[in-house]
């Protein structure tokens, strides 16, 4: 450990990010403390802060082979709990009802539920012996030296039965990893900052999910069907195993067209989909829970990066900075590649705020870029279809087709997907080449 940054790092938020964080800080700081408003510590069901944690999550890529360092041998004990592992070429992915050709790519997929994988990952950095988990505490606001040029700590209040009054809490790094409901932009405000400019994208999207006892003839040996929302079906649908026991669907619909929580009408929109697997397979199997819906709205993202001035010892990441679409999988991922960079900043001592909110943004940018731009796709959505949008989008309809036919392209498009490779690598002379192979009519992208 090279503990040099400081004496006490405050994390507000035991989130994905929060405990991401906390694991990095611990190499660099005496103490750290990871501060929320519920109890985290060793829970695995969805908790107040979480509601999304219930639905069909996935561990991609990139963010396996970064936590894979944070927390070796992460994938060998996700095996040795029995939790799903494979690999995400070699799952059965569609697009306007077609398959995609299967492939090994090397690039590892993690299915157990999130509140599984929360639990494992906060486990492992609350038995850190710098690191303390203050549970069940509100933030009220920051605190900062008289000019406001550098925030110094934290007010809290316990939200215990036997609490008392607030309190302050110290910090030499202050890291607000709180999710979309951060009070940031606010107490930046406050402290006489402007408000990092927020984006949006509306997009009306909701889950609706329900969990099934997994039998023997499910899914036929692999890990997951995915069938992907495209602007001709724009319903969607995960089915994947879960635990060796248990199996989960989240049908999903965008801008009003949700799916319904009453089991009839769960299996009635199970049943629209352009791909009949996943009715098929729940349609006689043994439901374990009730279909819950949850609803997000619009992809946020504030721009942190853009602001002129920023209060020193202060630092945001994961979705208090930007809150992805949940139906491309991002949010895991990009919240490990931002710790990494901290990581980074960390091992040169304490990080100018600007400079790593200017790295946060970078690795932003391609992730939302790709969920932006092909949420464009959708008849009705809102926002401005430029000619690069437009462009790409029908050159990636035409590699979804490709990929029915072409291991490669299936190769490509799970490697941008999973953020190992940038968009632009869709354009090496391979993948072109297979995108640009005549289509049998009816079968090319719709403009």
């Amino acid at each position: 450990m090279n503990q040099s940054a400081g004496d006490r790092a405050v994390v507000l938020g035991g989130s994905i990010a929060g405990t991401f964080s906390a694991r990095v800080l611990s190499e660099f700081y005496r103490e750290v403390i990871v501060v929320d408003r519920d109890r985290v510590v060793s829970v695995n069901r969805p908790r107040r802060g979480t509601p999304h944690a219930g639905h069909a999550h996935g561990l991609h890529a990139r963010g396996c082979l970064i936590l894979e360092e944070l927390f070796p041998n992460l994938l060998r004990d996700m095996l040795h709990a029995k939790l799903p592992v494979g690999d995400l070429g070699e799952q059965r992915w569609y697009f306007n009802a077609r398959p995609f050709r299967s492939t090994r790519t090397g690039l590892p997929s993690v299915t157990a539920q999130r509140p599984v994988l929360e639990e494992y990952f906060r486990d492992k950095v609350a038995a850190l012996p710098n690191v303390t988990f203050l549970e069940r505490t509100d933030v009220l606001g920051f605190l900062s030296t008289p000019d406001g040029r550098q925030v110094t700590g934290v007010r809290l209040r316990s939200t215990a039965a036997d609490a008392g009054s607030a309190f302050n809490l110290d910090a030499d790094l202050l890291l607000d990893a709180t999710g979309r409901g951060s009070r940031t932009p606010v107490w930046l405000e406050e402290l006489g900052y402007e408000r990092p400019v927020e984006q949006r994208m509306a997009i009306g999207l909701a889950y609706t999910t329900r969990l099934y006892r997994r039998r023997p003839d499910m899914l036929n040996g692999t890990q997951f069907i995915n069938c992907i929302a495209s602007r001709e079906f724009p319903r969607g649908a995960f089915f994947g195993q879960v635990d060796r026991k248990t199996c989960i669907v989240s049908l999903t619909g965008i801008l009003g067209d949700h799916p319904p929580t009453d089991p009839g009408g769960f299996l009635a929109f199970a049943r629209s989909l352009p791909v009949a697997d996943v009715y098929e397979q729940i349609r006689h199997a043994e439901p374990l829970s009730n279909p819950v819906c949850f609803r997000f709205p619009a992809s946020v993202r504030r721009h942190y990066e853009r602001l002129p001035r920023l209060p020193e010892r202060l630092l945001v990441l994961g979705d208090a900075v930007c809150s992805l679409n949940p139906n491309y999988s991002q949010g895991m991922t990009v919240a490990a590649m931002e710790v990494m960079a901290l990581r980074r900043r960390l091992s040169r001592g304490t990080p100018s705020t600007i400079a790593f909110m200017r790295d946060v943004g970078r690795i932003v940018d391609q992730p939302w870029f790709i969920s932006t731009t092909n949420d464009l796709k959708y008849n009705g959505m809102a926002g401005h279809r430029g000619l690069t949008a437009r462009m790409g989008n029908a050159y990636v309809t035409r590699l979804h087709h490709a990929a029915a036919k072409d291991p490669a392209v299936t190769n490509a498009l799970m490697r941008v997907a999973g953020l190992i490779d940038r968009p632009t690598a869709l354009m090496r002379p391979r993948v072109l080449l297979g995108a640009m192979r005549p289509q049998k009519p009816g079968t090319g992208p719709v403009e």
